[in-house]
């Protein structure tokens, strides 16, 4: 199990005692987020932390390791960035960028709609990410409003790259997978025919409906 996915840190060699932890602010399948505040500087960060061993029962040891490596390449206003990683014999640790706004689903939720005014900005920022992420040849799958993170000055930052695919650098076809959220799955996922960076911007243009309707 030690041998999951080899997670050194993009920066500096950290370890869990580094960190005060605080609360559990997310809950998944794979594990959980916690805030956490590092002793050095007293930064608040959101520690990802997944346990090995459901990982390898579900078989998403190649996800796991996607978003691995995607989080230690990116580095744009518009996506949550990783500043440590590291791992004990069970767990894996990922050391986010802490999003003091919460979900773009809980505001979704709260206030029905979105002014146009408001709509375009996130989608405008969105846009931007994707294009990043696109220039990496990675293409991104699980656009949504749970994946969307507000920060404490109302910019949103994409997170979770468990579904993301590297290597694609065609905007119809590169990949055959079928991965994602329904609502937002584009026709050629749902019929197989293979798929390339034009699903992400069809899930853009399904999360912009959704904030202009409701």
């Amino acid at each position: 199990a030690g041998g999951v996915i080899a997670a050194a840190a993009p920066s500096a060699k950290v370890t869990l005692d580094a960190f005060h932890l605080i609360r559990v602010i997310g809950k998944g399948s794979f594990g959980k987020v916690i805030l956490v505040r590092r002793k050095v500087d007293n930064t608040l960060y959101a520690m990802k932390v997944l346990q090995k061993l459901n990982i390898m029962k579900r078989n998403q040891v190649e996800h796991t390791k996607t978003e691995r490596s995607v989080l230690g390449r990116i580095d744009h206003p518009f996506i949550v960035g990783m500043k440590f990683a590291f791992q004990s014999h069970d767990k894996l640790y990922f050391v986010l960028d802490y999003c003091a706004g919460g979900e773009l689903f809980f505001h979704l939720g709260k206030e029905g709609k979105f002014s146009e005014e408001r709509s375009r900005l996130y989608a405008a920022e969105i846009a931007l990410g994707l294009q990043y992420l696109h220039g990496f040849d990675v293409i991104y799958r699980d656009l949504k409003p749970e994946n969307v993170l507000l920060t404490h000055d109302g910019h949103i930052r994409l997170t979770d790259f468990g579904l993301s695919k590297e290597g694609i650098s065609h905007n119809i076809h590169g990949t055959n997978s079928f991965c994602g959220t329904p609502e937002y799955l584009a026709p050629e996922i749902l019929n197989r025919s293979g798929h390339g960076r034009g699903v992400d911007w069809w899930s853009l243009g399904a999360l912009l409906y959704e904030m202009l309707c409701g």
